[in-house]
C-alpha cells in the first residue's frame, strides 16, 4: 500500500511539473468546413449530450486523475464541484489503493459536492485478477459512481519496475465485471482499435475512451520517475485514429491531447461521443485552484459553441455529422485499415 501511494504522489508531482506529452493525435489532419451561411443564432447553440444515461450541459469529461492520498482528496472534491457547477462528467483516479486499503475511501468521494454529476470510478485491467467483480462493484457503489472505468495499460505496466504485465485472461474478466456493473475500457496513451473495441462490445463493454498517443504518455511519466528514457514512449494509436477506429462499434470518449474547443469539435466530428481531459486540468488546478479550472473550461465550451455555429450545428448530433475533410496521416492510416471515410460528407446543401 505504502508503495502504491509513493507512487501515486510521485504521478502527480511529475505531470504538474514536467513535459509528459509525446507523439501527435493528428486532429490536425481534420478541416471542419466552414459555413458561412449557418441559418442558426450562436445563442441557440446547445452543446447539451446524453451519455452513459446521465445529461450533460456539454460534451467534457474531466477524466481519471487521482485519489489513494491525502492530497488528491482536495483536488477530487475541487474539480468534482468544479464538474458539478459546469454540468460535465468526472472521472476519479485508480482505486486500487482504496481495495487495498479502505481507510483512504475518502479520498475518492466527491457526491458530497456533485450529486447529479456523472461520476466514473477506475480500475486497471491487471487488477481484474486480484479483485473480483462483487469487490469492484462495491467500491464503485461507495463513491456513488455511475459507471466503472477499467483503465487498459500495458505500456505502462511494461515500463514500471515490477509492473503488472500479465494481461492473460483480461477480456474474460472485464466480461464479468460487465454484468456486474456498467464498464468504460479506457487506454492511457496507447490508444484503441476496432479489433479491441469489437472484443470489448462483446464481452458487454458500455463505452471506450480512447485514450490516444498525442497527450498525456504514462510510458514518459514512469521513465521520469526510473530516470531512464523509454524507446515506447511515443508508441501507439494516435487519438484522432483511434476515435475513427472505435466510434462506429461503441459511445466514445475522446481523450489524449484534447486542449481546446476545437479540438473537441473536431473529436465530436469525427464521431466522438464526449471529450475529456486530465493534464491541463491538474495544471490549471495547480496554478490557479478551482476558479481556474472554471475560468478554462469556460473559455472551452465557448470554443465548442463558437465552432458548432461555424458549422451550422445547433446540436452536438448535428455537429456529428458536419461536413470534414481528412488529409495527410489521418487519411493514409484510414486507408491502409480499411475505414471508410464517405460518411463524412457534406450535410444539408442541395446541388
Amino acid at each position: 500500500m505504502r508503495k502504491t501511494k509513493s507512487r501515486k504522489l510521485e504521478h502527480l508531482e511529475i505531470c504538474a511539473k514536467k513535459d509528459v506529452e509525446t507523439g501527435d493525435t493528428w486532429l490536425s489532419d481534420v478541416s471542419l468546413v466552414h459555413n458561412s451561411l449557418p441559418e442558426i443564432s450562436l445563442h441557440g447553440v446547445s452543446t447539451e449530450v446524453r451519455f452513459l444515461g446521465k445529461r450533460l450541459k456539454a460534451p467534457i469529461i474531466i477524466t481519471a486523475m487521482t485519489g489513494g492520498v491525502k492530497k488528491a482528496e482536495k483536488i477530487n472534491k475541487a474539480l468534482a464541484s468544479v464538474a458539478e457547477e459546469l454540468g460535465i462528467g468526472f472521472g476519479v483516479g485508480s482505486q486500487r489503493a482504496m481495495l487495498e486499503d479502505d481507510s483512504v475511501a475518502g479520498t475518492y468521494m466527491v457526491r458530497d459536492v456533485a450529486p447529479s454529476a456523472l461520476v466514473l470510478g477506475n480500475i486497471g485491467a491487471a487488477q481484474l485478477e486480484s479483485y473480483n467483480a462483487l469487490e469492484i462493484k462495491k467500491a464503485m457503489k461507495a463513491i456513488g459512481a455511475d459507471a466503472m472505468c477499467v483503465h487498459l495499460n500495458p505500456a505502462q505496466e511494461a515500463a514500471q519496475a515490477g509492473g503488472d504485465v500479465d494481461f492473460r485472461g483480461v477480456i474474460k474478466n472485464i466480461a464479468a465485471l460487465a454484468r456486474a456493473v456498467p464498464v468504460v475500457a479506457k487506454e492511457v496513451g496507447g490508444g484503441i482499435s476496432r479489433e479491441a473495441a469489437a472484443e470489448l462490445r462483446n464481452a458487454g463493454v458500455k463505452a471506450v475512451d480512447v485514450g490516444g498517443l498525442g497527450g498525456t504518455s504514462w510510458v514518459r511519466v514512469d521513465s521520469i520517475r526510473a530516470r531512464h528514457a523509454s524507446p515506447f514512449e511515443e508508441w501507439g494509436i494516435p487519438t484522432a485514429a483511434s476515435i475513427m477506429e472505435c466510434s462506429p462499434l461503441l459511445p466514445t470518449i475522446a481523450t489524449g491531447g484534447i486542449r481546446g474547443g476545437i479540438s473537441v469539435a473536431k473529436a465530436l466530428a469525427l464521431g466522438a461521443d464526449t471529450a475529456g481531459m486530465a493534464l491541463p486540468v491538474l495544471r490549471w488546478y495547480s496554478r490557479g485552484g478551482a476558479k481556474a479550472v472554471r475560468e478554462r473550461l469556460n473559455q472551452l465550451i465557448d470554443e465548442l459553441k463558437v465552432a458548432m455555429f461555424l458549422t451550422g450545428s445547433a446540436t452536438v448530433a448535428e455537429l456529428q455529422g458536419t461536413s470534414v475533410v481528412i488529409t495527410g496521416k489521418l487519411r493514409e492510416w484510414a486507408d491502409a485499415r480499411g475505414i471508410s471515410t464517405s460518411h463524412y460528407g457534406v450535410r444539408g446543401i442541395r446541388w
